[in-house]
Order: structure tokens, then C-alpha cells, then sequence
């Protein structure tokens, strides 16, 4: 036997019933909600050139992508993200239609993880992206719909929003090669404190290097940013954390509380985003369920320089949260089974199907006895049978 012909490739699985059926109901709950606000859907390939995850400003490391070739021998990956085949489409067959364009869209993406992180490489993804759009409406638009996906599928959430310029505006300043603001950055995502003090106490002192140093403790409410503020007085970074000030009093008008968080160590991809970023935690889930942001940089690389600003949902964290404290391998259960005597197997299906249509959940026996199938039924828990031709 071959050895791996019964189980999945790590960081995969199989879903059964109810993960099936948890799924299709948040997807359609998020579906609505993007709807409701004008955004209409888009699907793009599974494979990509790899051209198209190779630029600067990607955020993805080629070593976490799955490869292959064509039959030219040109490159390709498994789309490790959304965002950037949706610019694509948006700088080639989208160009000419009016902005801004809602495009929400609904696909899985593949990222070749390290082993040891126990991480899923593939990853059911709902979201949207905001092309043309720039300025304070746009972001609290992306903004707003992230919260309201998450009202609608989870109870017990938080959203952490921050400013990629606050982190740019620090390290512009810091004569250190890129090598070394990717290791702050990626200690700072990690939240690996004890890593980013060993770097940083390797450098020069200097106001940007003590800003960087408290970054991971600026978190809380609009009192961390007064905090920011004295820490860069007179840099770059007094707009950006302004901006973000402005967005936070707007959004507490919603009454989240505690649900809303200013996260100054909010720093992934700083290639990637511009201007705000956020994440959305779920109670009972380590990574985040959501990740967004502003990114009027990347459309340039399309040649088409417009703002630009989306999220993405992972659907999977979802579904593992709502069920949480149910049997997820439970099989579902049909109230009624159809069972028909010889020749009468077409008037049978045509019954199911009419229970079906009317709201009923029904099947139709395999079995050629009735006491195969009234067997079967009382195993399963199926309540009713109905014996067409006898």
C-alpha cells in the first residue's frame, strides 16, 4: 500500500458534516453583510505566475509558497493570497469601470508553513477590497464592515487597529540596513520582546529606538496614543497617530467598549500597508479571524496608482468557534425515509424530492426490503417511513 494514500498533506484536512454546514452559514451570513453594502463578488485562479508574489511589496517569502510549472516551464504558486490577484484584475479588466470598485470575493489560499506551528496551508477566506477610494470615509467604511462581520457570526470579539506610517516614520529615521528593521518587525508581530530588546539594545540610542522599545506596550484606549505622541514628538509619526485618533473617536460612536483596542505593535507586512491596519480576535482562538488595511502603495506596481483598502475572514477560525462545544462529526439525520417496492423506484425519488421541496428532510432507501430499511431507519434515528407500491 502506498503510504500515503489514507491521510491528507500536512497543514490539511478533511470536513465533515457539521464543519460543512457551520461553514456555509457563516459564509452566507458574511456574503449578505458585503452585499448589503454594495460590494459584488469576484473569483480569481488557484494558480498565479509567480510574478505576481515575487514583487517587494508582496509580504510573502517565495519559501512559503507551493510551486509548480507550466507546460512553458513558467513558474507558478497556489494563490497564498487574495489581495493581490484582485489588484491584478482591478488594474487589467477593471480599469475602465467607474471607482471606487467593491469587490468581495470567497477562496481558499495556500501557505506553505513551517511544520512545527501547527498552521493550516489552506485557508477558507472571505473578504473585500476597496479600490479608489482613499481618505477617512473609505477606512471607516473597510472598518465598520469588518466589525459588522463579526457581530453577525461571533458574540465575544475584539478589533485592534493601528497605523502603518506610525512604525515607517520610526524606522525612516533609524540608520539601520533592512535587514534589521525586518528583525524589529518581526519581533514586534510575534511579540517576541525579549528578541526585539537584544536588537534593539545593539543600537545607538536614540528617540526612535525608545518609541520602538515601549511599541508592544502602547495598547489600550485613546490614552496610548497622548503616550505615542510624547514618544515622537516632532516626527512623521505625530500624523499618522493624529489620523488614528480621529478614526478611534468615530468608531467608539458604535458603543463597542472593550471591543475596540489601539494596537501600536500592529506591524505586519509594513511593505505591504500604508496607512491603518487592524486584526480581529475570537475568545478561544490564539491567531487572528481578521487582517486589513490600507495599501494605496501596492496598486502602483500595476501601473495603476489609486488608494486601495480590504480585509480578509478566515472562515476556518469561525467554524471552529461556533463549534466549539458541538460534536463535529456528528452525521446528519433525515426525518423521513422513502422506501419502494420493485417498479415503483422512479414514483420514490420523485416523492423525496416533493418533501424536499416542501421544507422536509428526506431520503431514499437503497435497501430492496422494508425491513432492511425500518433496520436501518431505527439505527440512524430516522422517525418516519413512507412505503410507496406496497
Amino acid at each position: 500500500m502506498r503510504k500515503n494514500l489514507l491521510i491528507t498533506p500536512e497543514g490539511t484536512k478533511d470536513y465533515l458534516f457539521e464543519e460543512c454546514v457551520a461553514s456555509c452559514d457563516i459564509q452566507s451570513k458574511i456574503k449578505d453583510c458585503f452585499m448589503s453594502k454594495g460590494y459584488f463578488r469576484v473569483d480569481t485562479p488557484c494558480i498565479e505566475f509567480y510574478d505576481l508574489f515575487s514583487m517587494e511589496d508582496s509580504g510573502y517569502p517565495q519559501e512559503n509558497m507551493f510551486k509548480t510549472t507550466d507546460n512553458k516551464g513558467r513558474l507558478l504558486v497556489m494563490r497564498p493570497d487574495s489581495t493581490l490577484p484582485i489588484a491584478r484584475m482591478s488594474a487589467t479588466r477593471l480599469k475602465n469601470y467607474d471607482m471606487p470598485l467593491r469587490l468581495f470575493y470567497g477562496q481558499s489560499v495556500y501557505r506553505n508553513n513551517p511544520t512545527l506551528l501547527g498552521r493550516s496551508n489552506e485557508v477558507m477566506q472571505m473578504g473585500i477590497e476597496l479600490i479608489g477610494a482613499t481618505g477617512k470615509r473609505a477606512d471607516l467604511e473597510v472598518l465598520t464592515t469588518a466589525i459588522d462581520c463579526l457581530s453577525a457570526t461571533v458574540e465575544d470579539y475584539r478589533i485592534e487597529i493601528g497605523h502603518a506610517g506610525f512604525f515607517n516614520a520610526l524606522v525612516e529615521k533609524m540608520d539601520v540596513e533592512s535587514e534589521t528593521i525586518e528583525a524589529i518587525r518581526s519581533s514586534i508581530e510575534s511579540k517576541n520582546y525579549s528578541s526585539l530588546n537584544t536588537i534593539l539594545d545593539k543600537l545607538p540610542p536614540s528617540p526612535e529606538v525608545t518609541a520602538i522599545r515601549k511599541l508592544p506596550r502602547l495598547f489600550g484606549g485613546a490614552e496610548v496614543i497622548d503616550k505615542a505622541l510624547k514618544l515622537c514628538n516632532g516626527t512623521k509619526a505625530e500624523n499618522s497617530l493624529r489620523y488614528l485618533k480621529e478614526l478611534y473617536k468615530d468608531l467608539s460612536k458604535l458603543n463597542l467598549g472593550d471591543k475596540l483596542i489601539i494596537d501600536l505593535g500592529i506591524v505586519q507586512k509594513t511593505n505591504y500597508y500604508s496607512g491603518i491596519v487592524f486584526t480581529a480576535f475570537v475568545n478561544g482562538i490564539g491567531d487572528e479571524v481578521i487582517s486589513g488595511g490600507r495599501y494605496d502603495k501596492l496598486m502602483s506596481n500595476f501601473d495603476f496608482p489609486t488608494g486601495a483598502a480590504g480585509f480578509a475572514v478566515n472562515i476556518d477560525h469561525l467554524v471552529e468557534i461556533n463549534l466549539k462545544d458541538k460534536r463535529k462529526d456528528m452525521a446528519p439525520v433525515p426525518e423521513t425515509i422513502v422506501f419502494v417496492n420493485e417498479g415503483f423506484e422512479i414514483e420514490g425519488l420523485e416523492k423525496v424530492k416533493e418533501l424536499s421541496i416542501n421544507g422536509a428532510n428526506a431520503t431514499f432507501s437503497t435497501f430492496e426490503t422494508l425491513e432492511e430499511t425500518k433496520a436501518y431507519a431505527e439505527k440512524v434515528g430516522i422517525k418516519n417511513i413512507i412505503n410507496i407500491g406496497g
